[in-house]
């Protein structure tokens, strides 16, 4: 819950806008200050604070403010998201490893995501959408990284323009590039969240018929979906090894083996990246060997 007795400064894009055309990154963060929003010093040219308690550490009081960009002039601005400041933030990301665009404009076409009121291009060609907070209630900050969107609320901060970042060895701005006339309204943080992160259903166990002896793929399933935490890569990684050794094919072990690694609570990309680690190996050592995978696993008896 806000606290009413420490009154939320008043925004506009105008003021963000008028913010960020100042000289210097100290004039700017006395204009924060100024205009009652707290701030903080972050290191120059990144994003680490530079006091003690990070965001907690966040002041509008003028003489504060003058002293810390005294002492560091080009320290970037952090500015804590949330109740303290008004304001909530959803940072869209674009790196290597992929792009939040994708997944930021199928939010606001769904009617999540599409009352900002003002955005900030980010160094690394991101954006930062900035919402009024709700005023009824706290909104904790979050991240989903497959989406590549992050939430800025009461428990996180951004950096604001005019501050700027290394990127590529070149430090580039943070600036306004887009204001709405239409009032802007808070972004409703869990539906968001749960629009772009839906819950995933509990796969099915696999088939639990097993032979006494032989090597079913039903039965590498079972061993594999039964297998403890601390032992499950393992016995993923004998089964598939198995599978290759009685000449299944990479889709079909995939097939069996994908739900029942779910199942035991392994993540996808370590099913995939294991599946194919065993499919490489035991392929290269050949079924014949007497030298494959699974003769050097520890036994699992099926």
């Amino acid at each position: 819950m806000l606290d009413p007795t420490n009154p939320i400064p008043t925004w506009s894009a105008s003021t963000m806008q008028r913010v960020a055309e100042e000289p210097t990154l100290a004039a700017a963060a006395m204009r924060y200050a100024n205009l009652g929003i707290p701030v903080f010093p972050c290191v120059p040219g990144g994003k680490q604070p530079l006091t003690p308690n990070g965001f907690h550490d966040a002041t509008s009081v003028a003489r504060v403010v003058h002293r810390w960009w005294q002492r560091t002039p080009d320290a970037n601005i952090g500015l804590p998201t949330g109740a303290s400041t008004g304001i909530l933030v959803v940072d869209v990301d674009v790196h290597a490893g992929g792009s939040g665009f994708d997944s930021f404009e199928r939010a606001r076409a769904e009617g999540l995501a599409d009352k900002w009121g003002w955005m900030v291009r980010t160094p690394s060609g991101g954006i930062h959408a900035y919402y009024p907070v709700a005023t009824d209630h706290e909104q904790r900050s979050w991240q989903v990284p497959s989406a590549h969107v992050d939430f800025r609320g009461d428990g996180g901060y951004v950096i604001a323009p005019p501050s700027r970042i290394e990127v590529d060895g070149v430090r580039k701005a943070y600036g306004v590039i887009a204001v709405t006339t239409q009032p802007a309204k808070a972004v409703d943080a869990t539906k968001l969240r749960q629009f772009l992160e839906p819950p995933r259903q509990t796969p099915a166990p696999p088939p639990t018929g097993l032979l006494a002896k032989g090597c079913r793929p039903e039965a590498l399933a079972r061993t594999v979906a039964l297998a403890p935490e601390g032992g499950r890569n393992h016995a993923l990684f004998w089964a598939s090894c198995r599978m290759v050794e009685n000449g299944l094919s990479r889709p079909d072990a995939v097939g069996f083996l994908m739900p029942a690694a779910q199942y035991a609570g392994l993540p996808d990309r370590e099913i995939e990246s294991t599946i194919d680690s065993a499919f490489r190996i035991a392929s290269r050592l050949g079924p014949g060997s007497g030298l494959g995978p699974t003769q050097r696993s520890e036994a699992i008896q099926l």
